[in-house]
Protein backbone atom coordinates (compact mmCIF):
# COMPACT_ATOMS: atom_id res chain seq x y z
CA UNK A 1 0.00 0.00 0.00
CA UNK A 2 1.19 3.68 -1.03
CA UNK A 3 2.62 5.87 2.03
CA UNK A 4 -0.35 7.81 3.27
CA UNK A 5 -3.29 5.74 2.15
CA UNK A 6 -5.89 4.35 5.10
CA UNK A 7 -6.18 0.58 4.99
CA UNK A 8 -9.62 0.17 5.65
CA UNK A 9 -9.51 -3.33 6.10
CA UNK A 10 -7.09 -2.94 8.88
CA UNK A 11 -9.59 0.00 10.50
CA UNK A 12 -12.64 -2.10 10.64
CA UNK A 13 -10.12 -5.36 12.50
CA UNK A 14 -9.30 -2.25 14.80
CA UNK A 15 -12.90 -1.73 14.96
CA UNK A 16 -14.24 -4.85 15.59
CA UNK A 17 -11.48 -5.40 18.44
CA UNK A 18 -11.96 -2.18 19.92
CA UNK A 19 -15.72 -3.41 20.82
CA UNK A 20 -14.95 -7.18 21.75
CA UNK A 21 -12.44 -5.35 23.93
CA UNK A 22 -15.43 -3.70 25.45
CA UNK A 23 -17.47 -5.99 25.53
CA UNK A 24 -14.97 -8.62 27.58
CA UNK A 25 -14.10 -5.89 29.56
CA UNK A 26 -18.12 -5.65 30.85
CA UNK A 27 -18.18 -9.40 30.90
CA UNK A 28 -14.96 -8.92 33.54
CA UNK A 29 -16.52 -5.70 35.42
CA UNK A 30 -20.06 -8.01 36.09
CA UNK A 31 -17.90 -11.16 36.90
CA UNK A 32 -15.87 -9.35 39.40
CA UNK A 33 -19.15 -7.84 41.25
CA UNK A 34 -21.05 -10.99 41.29
CA UNK A 35 -18.49 -13.88 42.07
CA UNK A 36 -17.79 -14.21 45.62
CA UNK A 37 -15.11 -16.47 47.45
CA UNK A 38 -15.23 -17.64 50.92
CA UNK A 39 -12.33 -17.89 53.57
CA UNK A 40 -12.15 -18.87 57.01
CA UNK A 41 -9.52 -17.50 59.73
CA UNK A 42 -6.84 -20.00 60.73
CA UNK A 43 -8.15 -21.14 63.94
CA UNK A 44 -11.84 -21.73 62.02
CA UNK A 45 -13.66 -19.47 64.02
CA UNK A 46 -14.55 -16.38 61.45
CA UNK A 47 -15.38 -17.20 57.89
CA UNK A 48 -15.41 -13.89 55.30
CA UNK A 49 -17.30 -13.97 52.32
CA UNK A 50 -15.84 -11.45 49.67
CA UNK A 51 -16.21 -10.34 46.11
CA UNK A 52 -13.59 -10.46 43.35
CA UNK A 53 -13.72 -6.70 43.82
CA UNK A 54 -12.87 -6.95 47.19
CA UNK A 55 -16.14 -6.69 48.81
CA UNK A 56 -17.06 -8.04 51.94
CA UNK A 57 -20.55 -9.55 51.56
CA UNK A 58 -20.94 -11.97 54.94
CA UNK A 59 -19.10 -12.66 58.04
CA UNK A 60 -19.59 -15.51 60.06
CA UNK A 61 -18.46 -16.46 63.60
CA UNK A 62 -18.59 -20.62 63.34
CA UNK A 63 -17.45 -20.84 66.95
CA UNK A 64 -18.42 -19.63 70.53
CA UNK A 65 -17.04 -16.19 71.18
CA UNK A 66 -17.83 -16.23 74.99
CA UNK A 67 -14.81 -18.62 75.58
CA UNK A 68 -12.05 -16.40 74.04
CA UNK A 69 -10.47 -12.87 74.27
CA UNK A 70 -11.53 -10.08 72.89
CA UNK A 71 -8.16 -9.81 71.29
CA UNK A 72 -8.04 -13.80 70.13
CA UNK A 73 -11.19 -12.74 68.31
CA UNK A 74 -9.89 -9.41 67.11
CA UNK A 75 -7.11 -11.49 65.73
CA UNK A 76 -9.07 -14.15 64.16
CA UNK A 77 -11.00 -11.41 62.35
CA UNK A 78 -8.18 -9.23 60.93
CA UNK A 79 -6.50 -12.80 59.84
CA UNK A 80 -10.15 -13.34 58.06
CA UNK A 81 -10.23 -9.98 56.50
CA UNK A 82 -6.54 -10.19 55.67
CA UNK A 83 -7.05 -13.58 53.92
CA UNK A 84 -10.33 -12.49 51.96
CA UNK A 85 -8.19 -9.21 50.55
CA UNK A 86 -5.73 -12.19 49.13
CA UNK A 87 -8.31 -13.94 47.87
CA UNK A 88 -10.03 -11.54 46.16
CA UNK A 89 -7.01 -10.58 44.36
CA UNK A 90 -6.93 -14.53 43.63
CA UNK A 91 -10.07 -14.15 41.78
CA UNK A 92 -9.58 -10.81 40.00
CA UNK A 93 -6.39 -12.31 38.40
CA UNK A 94 -8.19 -15.66 37.45
CA UNK A 95 -11.14 -13.93 35.97
CA UNK A 96 -9.51 -11.46 33.92
CA UNK A 97 -6.87 -14.38 32.81
CA UNK A 98 -10.41 -16.44 31.73
CA UNK A 99 -12.20 -13.42 30.26
CA UNK A 100 -9.42 -11.94 28.14
CA UNK A 101 -7.30 -15.36 27.23
CA UNK A 102 -7.88 -15.52 23.91
CA UNK A 103 -7.47 -12.21 22.92
CA UNK A 104 -4.30 -10.94 21.31
CA UNK A 105 -2.81 -7.97 20.37
CA UNK A 106 -3.84 -6.26 17.07
CA UNK A 107 -0.24 -6.43 15.96
CA UNK A 108 2.64 -8.74 16.61
CA UNK A 109 4.43 -5.69 19.19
Amino acid sequence: MPRGEIDEAWIEEAVRRYRRIESLQAEFDQAVSTVEVTVRSPDGLVEVVVTAGGRITDVRFLGPLHTRSPRDVAGSVQAAVTAAADAAEWAREKLHNETFAAYRPLAGA
